[in-house]
């Protein structure tokens, strides 16, 4: 878990060190080209560097994933004997790494974009913030699975978590486990406003939201601590507001769009929910909320919820989340005065009101 932590924790004293890696990296026969459109997708490439088919960031994106993988799988390695390990690292970045929705690592080219004229947008420039991009969206992978690991999770993006698909079982995960709440020890008196925020910085708004915003930053020579921590104090408060959706939407949103089946009941998670339940409910609520919660059992589950709906969670959700996104807005007008606001701007308009 320490080690989970400081990934997060001192994302930024990491970004030099990713630039710098990837800084040389020539892939052998690059096939991205140089675009202008937006990580939303809705661009196109100026047509100046090949005569190929014109690629979107997105396609870009993926089309720069399988050059990595190949990079990092085959080429240069020609000793027979590290085949099996190469394949299975193969199998690895393939089935847990592209299958998201890719915002954290898009958002790198996307906020570069803003930050850069066009004209110093280069092949090579752009090429290497697509690698960037998936860097962090192998970190992001990683943190999954071992969250998967830890939760005893099932579905992770439609398909069968990778450990239940391999059968495994590692001291990490089981260090993990232990390091949560185990069942039968409820104790919803840790459970405070305080206590969430905490969590929700380590464990999503640094990797999430200011990870990628702040590489093109460095990428774009912008290296004042002075507009980082601007930028930093912006993207920590988009980063609660993700997460925050995500408890939302592990308590009430579609498996079929979202692509899992929440358990943050079931695994006694410090969640939105809860934590604001706590704050509002009678002693005779609470005294329920104790018996039920953190059980596996279905009828626990649906008097939790039951609760919640009685609550009216989803009405004080749906009103924190337009508060959420006023402050945001500014949030971005005060700190981002040297900044283009459309960089947080765009990482705003991709999460509100999301449903997956």
């Amino acid at each position: 878990m320490r080690r989970l932590l400081s990934y997060t924790n001192n994302a930024s004293r990491i970004l030099r060190t990713m630039w710098l890696a990837v800084s040389p990296v020539k892939l052998k026969s690059p096939s991205v080209l140089l675009c202008t459109s937006s990580f939303q997708g809705d661009g196109v490439c100026n047509g100046t560097q090949s005569k190929k088919a014109l690629l979107s960031d997105p396609q870009q994106f993926d089309a720069q994933f399988s050059e990595l993988v190949t990079e990092l799988t085959e080429r240069d390695f020609k000793d027979p004997d590290l085949a099996d390990a190469l394949d299975r690292l193969r199998q690895i970045l393939v089935y847990n790494v592209p299958g998201g929705k890719k915002n954290r690592g898009l958002s790198v080219i996307g906020s570069l974009r803003e930050l850069l004229p066009p004209s110093q947008l280069t092949q090579d420039t752009v090429r290497r913030a697509l690698v960037i991009g998936w860097c962090i969206e192998m970190l992001q992978a990683f943190l999954l699975m071992a969250d998967d690991i830890m939760d005893g999770s099932l579905i992770r993006r439609g398909q069968p978590c990778w450990y239940k698909q391999t059968t495994f079982q590692t001291e990490l995960g089981q260090s993990l486990d232990l390091m949560t709440a185990p069942p039968g020890q409820i104790d919803l008196s840790r459970f405070t406003i305080k206590r969430y925020q905490a969590i929700v910085k380590y464990k999503t708004a640094f990797y999430s939201f200011y990870l990628p915003v702040a590489s093109a930053m460095y990428m774009a020579g912008i290296s004042s601590e002075k507009e980082h921590n601007n930028a930093k104090h912006i993207l920590l408060e988009m980063g609660e507001f993700f997460q925050i959706q995500d408890d939302y939407l592990d308590c009430y949103g579609d498996p079929a769009v979202t692509g899992k089946i929440g358990t943050d009941i079931q695994d006694n998670k410090c969640s939105w929910l809860v934590v604001k339940a706590l704050e509002i409910m009678t002693h005779e609520q609470k005294a329920e909320l104790e018996a039920c919660y953190g059980r596996k059992d279905e009828v626990s589950v649906e008097k939790v919820k039951a609760l919640y709906n009685t609550l009216q969670m989803q009405t004080l959700y749906h009103k924190y989340e337009e508060e959420s996104y006023q402050r945001l807005q500014k949030l971005i007008a005060h700190h981002a005065q040297n900044l283009p606001h459309s960089v947080f701007l765009n990482f705003a308009k991709k999460i509100y009101k999301r449903n997956k």
